[in-house]
């Protein structure tokens, strides 16, 4: 008689000891299959990724450079812009420059009017010459303001071709150039006395 007892498929043990053997297994399988993947595609990178040459990396270089100069020559033309129409509005408004020097040259025409021998040259003396540093003066900061607006706007035709200025440069560029021109015909005038000329006396 045979005393052996075979387990009982239907026991508790049995069905719950199956389905964790078959997890772990599949866990196994997975991370093996994930592994196999990992490995060759990080391998076939490494190999199949192209070193630079010496004439690539130049080529990067250059390029940086590039940027790098178009970055300074667009701050440069910025800055060039609003210097510019900065130069334009204040000799329009009148310059403190300009204001110390007529008021010095007001000082000497009251000097000089001591010697003077008719009315006409006591004006000139205390008056026309004054105004006429004042025009002098800012009609000088006018004619700086136009040569700069005006080299911003001509500065790309001599650099590398394709290399244009933002909208807001050129408009600003455009105008400190009104500005500059308005100023040098207004104190131009006044200069030589076409515009404002001194009164006469009677």
């Amino acid at each position: 008689m045979d005393t052996t007892k075979t387990a009982d498929p239907t026991a508790p043990e049995a069905d719950t000891a199956e389905p964790q053997a078959a997890e772990a297994k599949a866990d196994v399988k997975a991370d093996v299959k994930a592994d196999a993947k990992d490995a060759p595609a990080g391998e076939s990178a490494e190999a199949t990724e192209p070193a630079l040459s010496d004439e690539e990396l130049e080529d990067a270089l250059d390029d940086e450079l590039d940027d790098t100069e178009k970055v300074s020559d667009g701050v440069g033309a910025a800055a060039s812009a609003v210097v510019a129409a900065g130069l334009g509005l204040v000799a329009l408004s009148g310059s403190w420059v300009s204001r110390v020097i007529a008021e010095r040259q007001t000082l000497v025409g009251q000097i000089e009017s001591v010697n003077a021998a008719t009315t006409e040259a006591k004006i000139q003396a205390l008056y026309g010459d004054a105004w006429h540093m004042t025009a002098l003066v800012n009609g000088v900061l006018s004619t700086l303001a136009l040569l700069l607006a005006v080299f911003v706007l001509a500065r790309p035709a001599f650099g590398a071709p394709g290399r244009t200025l933002p909208t807001w440069v050129r408009a600003v560029s455009w105008a400190a150039v009104a500005l500059g021109a308005l100023g040098v015909l207004l104190f131009g005038l006044m200069y030589f006395d076409i515009l404002a000329p001194l009164p006469k006396a009677a």
